[in-house]
């Protein structure tokens, strides 16, 4: 444990810091940003030591006892975060936001952001075809109200549930990542086999401040558009998630405009064990093979993956929106409209998590030259979705749409194949901003231009021993011998003398200078601020673009179902008022795929 605060005069202003950091984060493991190293110490780098299986040290003293240590590189510090999240852990990043050569004592550091098993955006944490979900849970009696959140997409959710084993359910069906619950929640048991389970204080469910959280964070009056104002339970729930994701976030969550009410009426009832048995994206081992989504998915991208697996977890009641997705995946089967449609729909990727980086203002380049890549697929989707008969694919296709102007600034503005971070730069395409273009010339073509210089001057003051150099004390400067230093001329002014030689420096020298000294960290200014611009521009248009992002990935999932129908040879069934269930020839999706040898038809009648 780290020392009581009386004990931290003991210690050197650095430890002070650190102890008054840990301190606020007594729950996460604290990753102490020095120079190229996250530090971790005390029981936290006894913890990361054995989790990691990196090398546990020392350093210092704390009550005549060395304090325990242990670190990671930077550079390198994705994959030790995406292992202790994993396992359900969660840190907090301390980076130095200090300058080292101007600070008095220690670098100033603070908290940047929480990363916990819940609230994920990072690609490199995230499994790409699931959802990664935060959810909240809040009882009365044997009600209950649970909110759930993917931040990686912004899709927010809240449902209502009476009786233990309709809890058991629906986390069944969610398996959120990590799990928030009241310091009172009297159903632990029912969450064992869930990591990450965090208990909060009670005050952080009341209905009042969760009702404004809520209705803020959707800038709306009250909650009655989303059909959720006479959910107490789940609204408790859900003000206590807002919260704690702003929290772990450090910054406003815009890509949160919607509030989904899930009724469990609306879908066909599975208990927790039926789901297990069934099989349905998670196999009895908990892994994917061999289950239904296993062999349904031949989706084109990651976000058509994980509706995928939403339709097939809660299968829907309702007739019509069936009835409507039946006809759209009969009009791609048609004339194989889905063949060119799945080709393009690979180019547009997961634009869904993108966009939420985007909001987030954590979208990194290789992000936006995926947009830039999706944006200029749209055009000739667009055109392939056209013959499409489809009243739903063409509903679809009018909330895609087509974004030529972004298109245009992001193939302006990146270059085809950036670099991972923006830090070093090498992110902005040359032409795209002349500043940037002049400081980049200086930088890279230093040499170039003194020797310009140095022939130009020679050829005007006949003077062909005059060098034009560089040292890091002086500058640049003109150098003649001393014997012709009386030919300089006038605009010559003196900066050095030698012994054999005067130095001298131009206007147009000393204007270069002051240039070429800051270019670098001039550029990567500019490039960074350009940068920053161009994720402004894609945010502005945020709501659209997810929107957008949703009904393609529906795009997706009707397409994907065209060719499994195609390959697998399905067909659609067909509804009727009557109760009863006749299916003839029916085949096991899942057991066909296994066999060596035909699958054997059978009948089933159930009236």
């Amino acid at each position: 444990m780290p020392a009581p605060q009386t004990e931290q005069s003991k210690h050197t202003p650095m430890m002070q810091q650190y102890l008054k950091i840990k301190g606020e984060h007594p729950n996460e493991l604290v990753f102490y940003r020095m120079g190229d190293f996250y530090e971790l110490f005390y029981e936290d780098a006894k913890k990361a030591a054995e989790l990691l299986d990196i090398t546990l040290t020392a350093r210092g003293q704390s009550g005549g006892n060395p304090i325990p240590m242990a670190g990671i590189p930077y550079h390198s510090a994705e994959n030790y975060i995406a292992r202790l999240v994993r396992g359900g852990h969660s840190l907090a990043i301390c980076e130095q936001i200090g300058d080292p050569a101007t600070s008095k004592g220690p670098v100033e550091r603070k908290v940047v952001r929480i990363v916990t098993p819940g609230t994920l955006s990072d690609e490199a944490f995230l499994e790409d075809r699931r959802d990664n979900l935060l959810a909240a849970i809040f009882s009365h009696k044997e009600s209950f109200g649970i909110a759930s959140l993917d931040i990686s997409s912004g899709r927010f959710a809240v449902s209502e549930l009476a009786g233990l084993e309709a809890l058991q359910g629906e986390l069944q069906r969610l398996r959120p990542a990590e799990i928030l619950i009241s310091e009172d929640f009297p159903y632990g048991e029912i969450l064992e086999g869930f990591t990450g389970i965090r208990r909060q204080g009670p005050w952080l469910f009341e209905e009042d401040s969760a009702h404004r959280i809520i209705t803020q964070q959707l800038q709306v009056k009250d909650l009655t558009g989303f059909g959720c104002e006479d959910l107490h339970l789940a609204i408790c729930a859900a003000g206590c998630l807002l919260q704690y994701a702003r929290e772990t976030q450090r910054t406003a969550l815009p890509h949160i405009r919607k509030l989904s009410r899930e009724r469990r009426e609306d879908a066909v009832i599975l208990d927790a064990t039926s789901r297990r048995n069934l099989e349905i994206d998670t196999n009895l081992m908990g892994g994917t093979q061999h289950t239904l989504a296993w062999v349904m998915d031949r989706t084109a991208t990651a976000m058509g993956a994980r509706e995928l697996r939403r339709w097939l977890n809660r299968p829907l009641r309702d007739v019509e929106t069936v009835k409507h997705r039946q006809q759209a995946v009969s009009a791609l089967l048609d004339g194989f409209h889905y063949e060119p449609v799945h080709d393009l729909l690979k180019k547009v990727g997961d634009i869904e998590r993108i966009l939420s980086r985007v909001a987030l203002r954590s979208a990194r380049p290789r992000d936006l030259a995926r947009l830039r890549d999706a944006f200029q697929a749209l055009p000739e989707l667009q055109g392939a979705l056209k013959p499409v008969n489809s009243h739903h694919v063409v509903k679809l296709a009018t909330t895609v749409g087509e974004y030529p102007e972004l298109a245009d600034l992001l193939e302006r503005a990146i270059i085809e194949n950036p670099p991972v971070v923006v830090r070093d730069g090498g992110v902005i395409a040359e032409g795209f901003d002349e500043e940037l273009d002049d400081l980049r010339n200086i930088s890279e073509n230093a040499g170039q231009f003194l020797l310009d210089v140095e022939t130009r001057e020679r050829e005007r003051t006949g003077i062909s021993t005059l060098k034009v150099g560089y040292n890091r004390v002086h500058g640049y400067y003109i150098e003649i011998s001393r014997a012709q230093s009386d030919q300089a001329p006038v605009d010559y002014i003196r900066r050095q003398t030698l012994k054999n030689a005067e130095r001298f420096i131009t206007p147009e020298l000393k204007e270069f200078e002051d240039k070429a000294l800051s270019a670098k960290s001039r550029a990567l200014a500019r490039e960074k601020g350009l940068y920053d611009d161009v994720l402004e521009a894609v945010a502005e248009q945020l709501a659209p673009l997810q929107d957008a992002a949703q009904a393609l990935a529906e795009l997706d999932v009707l397409s994907n179902f065209a060719e499994r129908a195609t390959s697998l040879r399905f067909t659609a069934p067909e509804f009727t008022d009557q109760p009863g269930f006749n299916v003839e020839e029916s085949r096991h999706p899942v057991v066909e795929q296994l066999l060596s040898e035909p699958f054997v038809p059978n009948n089933l009648l159930m009236d």
